[in-house]
């Protein structure tokens, strides 16, 4: 797949594209909605013989317009990189990234036609029902036959749901909020997963007897709620199961800011640091909390490792 970054203005034209058929949105997650949109771009691309593309934006537009009432960073289901890997994955011909900054936010519907889809050589877009382009969204898949000036036809693909659920980033987000990772894999079509490295820690687990890998998570990932969940840890050739602690440690610390992701793992034996590994979130056990001593929490470490024993057997 190319890769393609654009910014406002780019200098791009029709002539040097190949017609191609554009798939339109945010698609943080990549989720089975987001899928079906990508797969309904690709699959008439090789009807028409034509270049399948996907035009995302980076970052996310509150992070510009409102930047104000974020509390810290924007988190991310798919930070940009992971959106591109899974997007590469669809099969896709071309992505185009987007910068999304004050100047592109300000474009008229008919400007964002113009500018970046007839000078691309669109086609064909294929869109969600809900998705909106232009200055403060006045841009619909109602209005897009209007600004195409007969250049380009479209798919809208309609609301899809899980059990009466629409599949969204939005109720993604609140599954992971409520710590319903097992559910997550209904509406992303796989579970949850954060990338990071492993960094060296205090390494108090091994002297009670569950060594942890210590993970510095990628500042952009959306984290689930705190609590013990059974996870899998992967490196570049391999996996392994495990029993993962994600907090703020209180039985040891009160001073902690920032959440921890520490991963105890099954069955193995080695040295993971500085690795970069892939966490992924299977099933959520406990909430995190204070015990009174060490042999109290080495009592219900040793119960909820049974329980994620248990869900991997």
């Amino acid at each position: 797949m190319e890769t393609i970054y654009l910014s406002h203005p780019h200098q791009l034209t029709k002539e040097n594209h190949q017609p191609t058929v554009m798939a339109l949105g945010f698609f943080d997650g990549v989720h089975l909605g987001h899928q079906e949109v990508i797969k309904t771009a690709v699959h008439e691309a090789k009807n028409r013989g034509c270049i399948s593309a996907v035009m995302t934006f980076s970052p996310h537009p509150k992070e510009v317009l409102a930047a104000h009432k974020l509390i810290g960073p924007m988190k991310y289901i798919t930070p940009i990189e992971q959106k591109q890997k899974y997007i590469e994955r669809l099969d896709v011909d071309r992505l185009y990234i987007v910068t999304f900054d004050i100047a592109f936010s300000k474009l008229t519907p008919q400007q964002f036609v113009d500018d970046y889809l007839l000078s691309l050589h669109v086609c064909h877009v294929v869109a969600g029902f809900d998705y909106t382009y232009g200055h403060l969204g006045k841009g619909t898949m109602e209005t897009l036959p209007f600004h195409s000036r007969g250049q380009f036809t479209q798919t809208t693909i309609g609301k899809l749901k899980h059990d009466d659920v629409k599949i969204s980033s939005t109720q993604i987000r609140k599954l992971l909020a409520d710590g319903k990772v097992e559910e997550v894999d209904d509406y992303l079509g796989r579970f949850y997963q954060v990338e990071g490295t492993v960094i060296h820690g205090e390494k108090r687990g091994r002297t009670i007897g569950f060594p942890t890998a210590n993970i510095e998570v990628q500042e952009k990932f959306l984290l689930p709620r705190l609590g013990v969940y059974a996870v899998s840890l992967q490196t570049e050739d391999k996996s392994y199961n495990g029993l993962c602690n994600l907090g703020y440690k209180p039985t040891f610390t009160k001073d902690n800011l920032i959440p921890s992701l520490e991963v105890h793992l099954f069955d193995f034996d080695g040295d993971l640091y500085d690795k970069q590994v892939t966490v992924t979130f299977y099933l959520y056990i406990r909430s995190e909390q204070k015990f009174l001593g060490i042999e109290q929490l080495v009592d219900q470490i040793t119960k909820d490792k049974e329980v994620a024993l248990r869900y991997f057997s």
